[in-house]
């Protein structure tokens, strides 16, 4: 006879920040509860299945795959989305992007593009604090359009629109108020891809040249083509790269120019207007 509490002090995962969470993330799962529930009931006594399936995701994890692909889910903005190996895992640091368009934009009807959505998270999150803009989201990966469309489905958001897309492929002859993106920006040979989930996520979306900035440029170049006067232009980035993006923007005739930093006082975002 097994117990949640008793379950949850032999979870025994690699000593790290989040391991308790981890632990109990995975037996609620396991069981179909809230996590609240183990907490309120410690001492209920766990099915053989629900123990089983509880030993196999510990496994996983101990091997180092992210529990939100354990899972399938992850929770990004005030919103609970499907995730995949084929799409990054959205972070809490990305939000920073969501927080400073609802800032930056009146709420007012404006054409929102979203280039790399992945899972759709940013697309969505701006879409259900905005009714009233209309937000595109494109991806080149097939699999990912298909992930961020079934994440609009259950949200029941209709004011998002995905398509497959490079950058600006399908978009010819489209204008927007708003361009956001986080698209990939590591170096290649980067120690940090051989650490922790970065190793589990797809590197189409993690790796960008030597310097890690050619997607950058290339959205930078191409982005005057389909911004509205008066538009902006709005990058995540690694934490050492904002002068770079910044020096980028100003050379491609944007104005306002400026970066903002994440939870960790790093510059993590940078934007820029196209006045003319």
């Amino acid at each position: 006879m097994t117990i949640i509490a008793s379950l949850l002090r032999a979870a025994h995962l690699p000593d790290s920040p989040t391991a308790r969470l981890d632990a109990e993330l995975l037996l609620a799962a396991s069981l179909d509860k809230p996590r609240s529930y183990l907490h309120t009931w410690p001492e209920k006594i766990v099915s053989s299945e629900a123990a089983s399936t509880f030993a196999e995701f510990l496994a996983r994890r101990r091997g180092g795959e992210p529990v939100a692909y354990i899972l399938g889910q992850q929770g990004f903005w005030k919103l609970d989305l499907e995730v995949a190996p084929h799409t990054l895992i959205p972070r809490p640091d990305t939000e920073l992007l969501v927080e400073t368009a609802l800032a930056l934009l009146p709420n007012t009807p404006a054409k929102v593009l979203d280039l790399g959505t992945g899972s759709g998270a940013i697309a969505l999150a701006l879409a259900s604090e905005r009714a009233n803009w209309q937000v595109t989201a494109v991806d080149r990966i097939p699999e990912a359009v298909a992930l961020a469309a079934r994440n609009r489905e259950r949200l029941q958001l209709e004011n998002v629109s995905v398509l497959c897309s490079h950058w600006f492929s399908a978009l010819a002859g489209q204008r927007f108020d708003l361009i956001i993106s986080n698209p990939p920006y590591i170096a290649v040979g980067d120690v940090h891809l051989a650490e922790g989930d970065v190793r589990f996520e797809p590197e189409s979306a993690l790796v960008a040249g030597a310097d890690g900035l050619d997607d950058i440029r290339d959205i930078i170049a191409q982005a005057p083509q389909h911004l509205n006067a008066a538009g902006w232009l709005m990058l995540e980035h690694g934490y050492d790269q904002a002068a770079a993006v910044r020096e980028l923007l100003q050379s491609a005739g944007f104005e306002q120019v400026e970066s903002r930093k994440d939870l960790g006082a790093h510059e993590r975002i940078t934007l820029g207007r196209l006045l003319c």
